[in-house]
């Protein structure tokens, strides 16, 4: 904690902060435009479809004359947001008001720009809050500070569309804007918080002074703790402002979401110190501070930090691959021991498990003692003891079946050598070797032995292990490679059966056939929003047409002869519904009508509207056209009934994802899309009940593979996530007992929130691994040197 200055020159480097932040950013919004105009360039010069190629060269065209004032529109206006409020006492205040669809669609633009944002530089964006905060007397940022990403994401989108850009534009080469701006903005945060430091400001984050205050909380607040990645022991997440609490330990989520007071020592979880975000991300931080922690606890015994990069090394050193250079006898001593190990691990498998277990723990205990002794430096000698107390946990771990601990026992030496390596180990969840075990952890521990032994995920679990020893002076780029081929290997292992693979795929195009039905509503509302048709004519094209159409589409093709007599039919019930005031129009309708009301059927029929309902529509719709051949109706320019009939036929040229939200989804829409008896499938649609948008985050979120308590119709099972669709809408679940889950993305989220679906594991393994490591630490710190 820096020493205490006076208010004024407090709140003069939190203001020079801001605007070195303002400064590194606003640099990067003309690189930015000149790797929109590059790719824009490209685009339109590539050969692709007539259409395509026109719409590459309009933005081309487009950007050329307005990209330029973009970037001095932008850097005008993010420089001048240095003026608006930088720290409101209430920036939390709740203000209701009614939002239009260009608000809605530029905010969802913006947004997803910030999450990127926060995706790639969450842990330095939090620190930096905290030093500021400090600098602040505590105070949260405004809602328009600077400092929040959300702030520059808004001034660029804002910019853009005020300068005549579009939003499709927008969408096109927003992977070109966000590798620009992620990149500058997450080296704009790491300069702010190092420029702090230097000023002396918090070096190391003290969250006692913030999670102590009274004042701003009010009674709704409660501490969170939780897990990490792994996720959460309960969905009950209160909604006023959320507080960690320092020295939280073993208790867990289960105590802090109970509100209940949380003990703790140096093997608690003291996080970064999150006061927002999704539960999933506030969990991630809990865990990053339990890594805080050991770093605490190991630097105050051995008077430095051994997570930092060691010195120069000597001659007959070697790399560690990535990381700093290893001396060339200890690296040969970790080789010798994994080697060692991995013969002596072969006759662990037979026999008694608890015997087998006794030995492999005692082999590797004294493996470690000896690499210790041999270790060259306190730092190093202090890395072996912790990575053997983390792999004495994971050894221990029951729930892990036997024959799949041997194969994580056999990873100590590598991961070891890795982390004497690549200190960043010790200090990131996100480096490779961590995330290879935990994801294998994950999946092992919903298993019971029998499933495990012999299959083909114990076969992949073996195959990882055994590229890794073959590799050991790659560091952690062996871990990387096999960690992306597990989690490919995993996607199809979970969904190998008929019975998922039959589910997996009417989902898909229940998602895919829903998602057209709202594009195609969408689109048709657009076309006749300046025609004087019928309310129940629209009522018809809306709410049974577009359906037809999608389902159409989905079956037979968007192009496919069946299709297009479809949607030429939507065309043409319009023109029919018009009035008819000569003859020759009144002739033709007499004589096309036969044939109009044949397609109305037909794709009624198709969507599974027949009997009674279907003579309903057939009754509405001929009184329409009964008013229309009697000019009761009014006329529609046939100029306007010729290009509907033109933008009909191209109908998918003209929809996107966008704006399609959630999708109506039920057991009977899977019947009639394919037929397929649902009774197998367990479909848990929306309610259409308002959930937390941080809580649709964490479902989005979840990681295949993992394994849930799933609570439904008061009936627990245990489950596993097994496949997400393509557009996040539909989320499958796998019990033991061979029922399948089917969970839209809102009652999912709405599960999360009331604890009806719980993560089995409140923590990954390498997280309660160092956790269980630096309580013995603790408890006996002798032990870290002797």
């Amino acid at each position: 904690m820096s020493t205490a200055r006076p208010h004024a020159i407090s709140l003069q480097i939190a203001r020079e902060t801001r605007e070195r932040f303002v400064s590194a950013t606003v640099a990067a919004i003309e690189p930015t435009e000149q790797a929109i105009r590059e790719r824009l360039t490209a685009a339109a010069n590539a050969m692709g479809s007539a259409r395509d190629m026109q719409n590459w060269r309009d933005d081309f065209l487009a950007f050329q004359g307005q990209g330029a004032h973009w970037v001095t529109a932008s850097q005008v206006a993010w420089r001048k947001t240095l003026g608006v409020a930088v720290a409101s006492g209430n920036a939390n205040s709740l203000r209701l008001e009614l939002m239009g669809d260009d608000v809605v669609e530029t905010t969802i633009l913006s947004s997803r720009l910030a999450q990127a944002i926060q995706g790639k530089a969450n842990f330095e964006i939090n620190d930096l809050r905290l030093r500021v905060q400090y600098l602040e007397d505590g105070v949260e940022l405004d809602s328009k500070d600077v400092l929040r990403p959300e702030a520059l994401a808004k001034v660029l989108v804002e910019q853009w569309l005020a300068v005549g850009l579009t939003r499709v534009l927008w969408i096109r080469v927003q992977d070109v804007i966000e590798r620009q701006i992620v990149e500058a903005a997450a080296e704009a945060y790491k300069a702010a918080n190092t420029y702090l430091i230097d000023k002396g400001v918090m070096p190391e984050i003290d969250l006692k002074s913030f999670v102590k205050r009274t004042g701003g909380a009010g009674s709704g607040a409660m501490p969170l703790g939780g897990g990490n990645g792994g996720g959460f022991h309960s969905g009950q997440v209160a909604t006023g402002t959320q507080h960690f609490t320092p020295g939280t330990g073993g208790a867990g989520m289960t105590g802090a979401l109970q509100g209940r007071p949380l003990g703790g020592s140096a093997a608690g979880g003291n996080g970064p110190g999150a006061t927002g975000g999704t539960p999933l991300l506030m969990a991630r931080q809990r865990a990053q501070g339990v890594l805080m922690n050991l770093k605490r606890f190991v630097t105050a015994r051995i008077g430095g930090d051994f997570s930092q990069q060691r010195g120069p090394a000597g001659q007959g050193a070697m790399a560690g691959g990535g990381g700093v250079l290893v001396p060339q006898a200890f690296a040969a001593a970790i080789a010798d021991a994994g080697a060692a190990y991995q013969a002596a691990s072969s006759q662990y498998v037979v026999g008694n498990d608890a015997t087998a277990l006794q030995h492999s723990a005692a082999d590797l205990r004294r493996r470690s003692s000896e690499l210790k002794r041999r270790a060259p430096t306190t730092a190093d000698k202090a890395t072996v003891e912790i990575v053997a107390l983390m792999f004495q946990a994971i050894l221990a771990e029951e729930r892990i079946p036997f024959s799949a601990r041997v194969w994580f026992a056999r990873l100590q030496m590598p991961v070891l050598r890795v982390a004497i390596a690549e200190p960043e180990f010790f200090g990131t969840l996100q480096h490779p070797a961590r995330m290879l075990i935990d994801r294998m952890g994950s999946v092992v521990m919903g298993f019971d032995a029998a499933a495990i032994s012999g299959s083909a995920l114990e076969g992949e679990i073996r195959r990882v292990v055994q590229v890794i020893e073959q590799y050991p002076e790659t560091g952690q780029r062996v871990f990387k490679l096999v960690f992306d081929e597990f989690v490919a290997f995993l996607n199809k292992y979970l969904t190998q059966s008929d019975t998922t693979q039959r589910v997996m795929s009417v989902a898909q195009q229940v998602e895919q056939k829903e998602t057209m039905a709202i594009q195609y509503t969408i689109e048709l509302r657009k076309m006749l929003n300046d025609m004087p048709v019928r309310d129940e004519i629209r009522e018809f094209l809306f709410k049974v047409w577009a359906e037809v159409l999608a389902i159409a589409a989905l079956k037979y093709g968007a192009q496919d002869d069946q299709t297009v007599t479809l949607k030429r039919a939507a065309s043409e019930l319009v023109w029919a519904a018009s009035a008819k005031p000569n003859r020759n129009d009144r002739t033709r309708v007499i004589q096309d009508l036969p044939k109009l009301l044949q397609r109305l059927r037909a794709g009624m029929a198709l969507l599974g509207i027949v009997g009674d309902p279907q003579e309903a529509h057939i009754k509405t719709i001929g009184a329409t056209l009964s008013d229309a051949f009697m000019s009761k109706t009014e006329a529609i320019p046939q100029a306007k009934i010729e290009a509907m009939a033109v933008r009909l036929a191209n109908l998918e040229d003209f929809v996107s994802d966008e704006g399609t939200g959630d999708l109506p989804l039920d057991a009977a829409s899977i019947e009639l899309l394919l037929g397929v008896d649902a009774a197998s499938i367990e479909v848990v649609p929306d309610t259409g009940v308002k959930v937390e948008e941080d809580m649709l985050a964490w479902a989005h979120e979840l990681q295949v593979g993992n394994w849930f308590m799933l609570d439904h119709n008061n009936r627990a099972s245990q489950v596993q996530f097994v496949w997400r669709s393509t557009r996040k809408q539909l989320h499958l679940f796998a019990s033991a007992d061979g029922r399948s889950f089917l969970i839209q993305a809102g009652r999912l989220a709405s599960y999360l929130q009331a604890g009806l679906l719980v993560p089995a594991e409140e923590e990954t393994l390498t997280v309660r691994a160092t956790r269980e490591a630096l309580a013995k630490l603790d408890a006996n710190p002798e032990r870290l040197l002797d």
